[in-house]
């Protein structure tokens, strides 16, 4: 882990170098499609498979305890589709030439609303608020 603090870059270099399957939701997510608000953790939902639990496990020990605390491992979230149609709607983007899967926004959107949160509610009216054209 870095000693600048939390640092998404080093927990996605650590997933893809160990092969770890997984969808990145919540803030990450949200920021990936747009949003503004700050987050301060990383949450995934990883493939419910034996073998890429055991590779989570394997990313997770190289990470050490400070990464770990920035990482939310989900077996799914509310509103959150099966997880074989999350990681196909996934889209691809690259963190510091890391590539990262990200929930689609409208699995996030879903994921979103079923929470009920506040922040996730504001989050859902930023993601689909309007683009401002200009004059």
């Amino acid at each position: 882990m870095s000693e600048r603090g939390f640092s998404p870059q080093e927990i996605f270099a650590a997933l893809d170098r160990h092969g770890v399957d997984y969808v990145t939701i919540g803030g990450v997510a949200a920021n990936a499609h747009g949003s503004r608000r700050l987050t301060l953790d990383v949450d995934i939902v990883p493939a419910p498979e034996e073998s890429n639990y055991e590779r989570l496990a394997a990313a997770l020990d190289e990470l050490g305890a400070p990464a770990t605390a920035d990482l939310n491992v989900l077996n799914g979230a509310p509103g959150a589709a099966p997880y074989e149609d999350l990681r196909k709607r996934a889209v691809e983007v690259q963190v510091r030439g890391t590539p990262v899967r990200i929930a689609s926004l409208d699995d996030l959107i879903a994921m979103k609303r079923a929470s009920g949160r506040d922040k996730d509610l504001r989050d859902i009216a930023e993601l689909t608020a309007p683009e401002d054209k200009g004059a």
